[in-house]
């Protein structure tokens, strides 16, 4: 197997507030190979966004990473001096935020913010700079680029802002993105063309993408392997087919269930009952119990990630069939 060009081991992110510890990410682990596409997927407040940030040094007081590894190119980025982050950041490793005014200055004009992206990290004139800032805005779909690139970002609709912000991302065809949500804002034309793009990317650059959305038809188009992210843990890891066709946690079958497109018109949608507890008050054991059907006594314990059916998955009653079951609970207590 191809070595991974970014390794995530154990990854540990709290936030230390005045009310308590938020345990915002606990314990997760994947690795993604060179042109391949990861969905993480859950619901708000899972914690999937923070690990984005935490791969990227962008967790600050009063959040801080007390533990694991962020390895690119087996590398462990927890140890760059922030004069090295600088020049990772955007290069080598780039993310695309939910919210495009994070990656714009509101008063620059989008030339002088993209050429200026470019030329902190490479020694080209501004006319090369200018014509590559040109080209990236047409690969995202924005006709006129030499009129938007004279623009300032309140002078553009949210969907034109976004796709700067993703332009700018792409710039320096990084060997990692991390999207999150990025094509939150955009209709579902533009969206389908972003995705298009971004597989286009990561196949003919051999980028990796991780890509962190709620969107499982996303999910289900772009990616090749799923994490599903559940109170800061992974619940179930593996191919997109063998997850979103044959879920085994309670927690993903219920977020397929909820999918509108899978259900006649007019009928209710399947809902997960309760609310993700809070990650500063996480209850004993399996932090999905209270709102699972299949909950048990034995759930009162931290069920462990182990691998099942050519997946990994935390619980210790997941759907499998019946004669597999009992086996299938016997190999979460056993595992360590």
């Amino acid at each position: 197997m191809a070595a991974p060009v970014l390794s995530i081991e154990n990854l540990r992110t709290r936030f230390f507030t005045k009310r308590g510890v938020v345990r915002a990410v606990d314990g997760v682990s994947f690795a993604v190979t060179r042109g391949q596409v990861l969905g993480i997927v859950g619901e708000s407040g899972s914690g999937k966004s923070t690990v984005g940030f935490s791969i990227m040094g962008l967790i600050d007081p009063p959040g801080r990473i007390v533990g694991g590894a962020i390895r690119l190119d087996g590398r462990d980025l927890r140890q760059l001096t922030p004069a090295e982050w600088r020049r990772v950041r955007g290069r080598r490793i780039a993310m695309i935020f939910q919210d495009p005014m994070m990656t714009l200055n509101p008063v620059l004009r989008i030339d002088t913010q993209m050429i200026e992206a470019i030329t902190a990290h490479e020694r080209v004139p501004r006319a090369t700079a200018r014509d590559r800032a040109r080209e990236a805005l047409g690969r995202v779909g924005i006709g006129a680029p030499d009129e938007r690139l004279a623009a300032y970002p309140h002078e553009l609709s949210g969907g034109m802002r976004q796709r700067v912000a993703i332009a700018i991302a792409l710039l320096h065809r990084p060997e990692v993105i991390i999207a999150d949500e990025p094509t939150t804002a955009l209709d579902v034309t533009l969206q389908g063309q972003i995705l298009a793009e971004m597989q286009t990317l990561a196949r003919d650059s051999g980028a990796a993408l991780v890509w962190i959305t709620h969107d499982l038809s996303v999910v289900a188009v772009l990616a090749n392997d799923v994490c599903v992210m559940y109170a800061g843990k992974v619940v179930e890891q593996g191919t997109v087919d063998n997850v979103l066709d044959r879920p085994l946690h309670p927690y993903t079958r219920g977020l397929i269930a909820s999918v509108p497109s899978r259900h006649p018109p007019g009928r209710p949608l399947p809902q997960i009952p309760g609310m993700m507890p809070s990650l500063m008050q996480l209850p004993l054991g399996c932090a999905f119990r209270d709102r699972c059907t299949r909950a048990s006594d034995t759930c009162r314990s931290d069920p462990p990630l182990y691998s099942l059916d050519e997946r990994r998955v935390r619980c210790f009653h997941p759907h499998v069939e019946e004669d597999e079951a009992a086996s299938a609970s016997e190999r979460a207590e056993e595992a360590p």
